[in-house]
């Protein structure tokens, strides 16, 4: 009889706990929800008018219209040294250091 007396005043106490708990705490909706959707919602369009503007529309000129035809024309008209790369000799020296392992069974199928 006393374990029943207990268990009933335990459950009573976790009960009034329980009410206690949740009677100061009283959600405030969506506000920082809405905030952060605002915020997202300004940078895409902000994004798309950056990158979709009138100003970002690349100006593509035909060859006649061109003033120069090459790279190297258009760098030598700026004023900058053009030099060639120098050629690579045809018979590359070897790596330093051990060989790469050769596989055990070249010939088997993959």
């Amino acid at each position: 009889m006393k374990l029943q007396g207990m268990s009933e005043l335990v459950s009573a106490m976790t009960t009034t706990l329980q009410v206690r708990m949740t009677e100061g705490r009283k959600r405030h909706g969506g506000l920082p929800l809405v905030v952060a959707a605002v915020v997202a919602i300004l940078g895409v369009v902000g994004m798309l008018i950056v990158d979709h503007g009138p100003w970002s529309k690349p100006r593509v000129q035909t060859a006649a219209n061109a003033n120069y035809s090459t790279t190297g024309e258009a760098a030598r008209a700026a004023g900058a040294a053009v030099n060639s790369t120098e050629p690579r000799a045809r018979i590359e020296p070897a790596p330093p250091g051990p060989r790469p392992v050769q596989p055990v069974n070249p010939d088997a199928p993959h």
